[in-house]
């Protein structure tokens, strides 16, 4: 197999034009930003950034008569903080590229793609599609890391990825499934792309899903219920998605018309995105997996847990690429990576299952 001769990345970043049409490209004021907010000074928030004291001044300085409004606050006993203008630009920066994540990292791939056809000869790509998520973006860095391994990924909805494998416009397709009540549902809206004679699953992890909250959960929110409420404000995630799947199943248990909620059409690409719209007062609550919410400083409320699978063809998973890929998902550093997780149990990662060995008597529900 030809090897992978590079890998294309694509980032995003602010540049701000004043009415003169002076340019201030807004990457190194964010990251010093950052910095400042984790460490509580302008000297070592500098060092880690590798920018002089002076430079790291200047940039600061300079943003703030763009932006005709103070970024630090110093004092004394407290050292440095962000001034609120700040933290909502950083908040801001998180929401952008929370958004942008998964659309750059597919162009990116579909341009590796392009470029690789220009090559006498051209790679046997695993064409992967499934949505945004902690686990899967981890799989592709690892899998990024394994010379040859060349992992093409399109970031599409469950049930997109598993009509595309159906297809045959994919190899691989990831979706979850909640556990218990919700089961048979959710395999109901996936089982038409599914065979039992053809496919076979690979188990990734169990994820804890529920319901973000800021920080003291000043709205006393503790379940879907409190969605009705008037004074609560949701962000969901887009058409098509499971986890919108899962709230609307959540809402209808309580028997809740969708309707009745405040910003149920108010929606995210990602988990980090709803995490994020969260965290900046744009919403009072979410619905998404445990590890956004720790990672955007918020509290979480479990509602659910889902088991997180890849769907395959049966006669791929012999294919050298396929065990190139297998071999990441049973090597030690991904693995590490899942257990630091949080809200992810990777007990059981990269087993390969039948349909029935996954969903038991719902298999025998939907294929008999």
């Amino acid at each position: 197999m030809t090897k992978q001769k590079f890998k294309a990345r694509l980032r995003s970043e602010w540049i701000l034009e004043n009415a003169d049409g002076v340019e201030l490209p807004m990457g190194d004021v964010l990251r010093l930003l950052g910095a400042i907010e984790r460490l509580g000074h302008l000297a070592g928030a500098s060092k880690e950034c590798q920018f002089s004291y002076r430079h790291a001044w200047g940039l600061l300085r300079n943003a703030e008569k763009q932006f005709d409004a103070a970024l630090l606050e110093t004092s004394r006993r407290k050292g440095t903080k962000l001034t609120e203008f700040a933290q909502r630009l950083l908040w801001a920066n998180r929401r952008l590229d929370a958004r942008l994540t998964p659309t750059l990292e597919s162009m990116a791939s579909e341009l590796e793609e392009e470029l690789g056809r220009l090559y006498a000869q051209p790679l046997d790509r695993l064409r992967f599609q499934a949505s945004h998520g902690f686990a899967i973006e981890g799989l592709m860095r690892f899998a990024n890391e394994n010379d040859g391994l060349p992992l093409e990924l399109r970031y599409r909805t469950a049930i997109e990825a598993l009509a595309s494998l159906e297809r045959g416009d994919c190899d691989l397709a990831g979706f979850q499934v909640p556990v218990g009540e919700f089961e048979v549902a959710a395999m109901r809206r996936y089982g038409q792309w599914l065979s039992p004679s053809r496919h076979r699953l690979i188990f990734l992890s169990t994820r804890r899903t529920g319901l973000f909250v800021e920080k003291g959960n000043p709205k006393n929110i503790t379940g879907m219920a409190d969605l009705l409420r008037p004074d609560v404000r949701f962000v969901n995630r887009q058409m098509g998605s499971s986890t919108r799947f899962l709230a609307t199943l959540l809402l209808g248990q309580l028997g809740v018309n969708t309707n009745a909620v405040l910003g149920f059409e108010t929606t995210e690409l990602t988990h980090m995105a709803v995490a994020a719209h969260v965290a900046s007062g744009m919403a009072d609550t979410g619905l998404g997996v445990e590890t956004a919410a720790s990672r955007c400083g918020l509290e979480f409320i479990p509602l659910a847990q889902e088991r997180y699978f890849i769907a395959v063809e049966q006669e791929a998973l012999d294919k050298a690429p396929m065990q190139q890929l297998m071999n990441v998902i049973g090597g030690s550093a991904y693995s590490q990576f899942m257990e630091d997780l949080v809200g992810y149990d990777p007990r059981g990662l990269g087993q390969i299952m039948t349909l029935e060995q996954a969903f038991g008597q719902a298999a025998d529900m939907l294929w008999r």
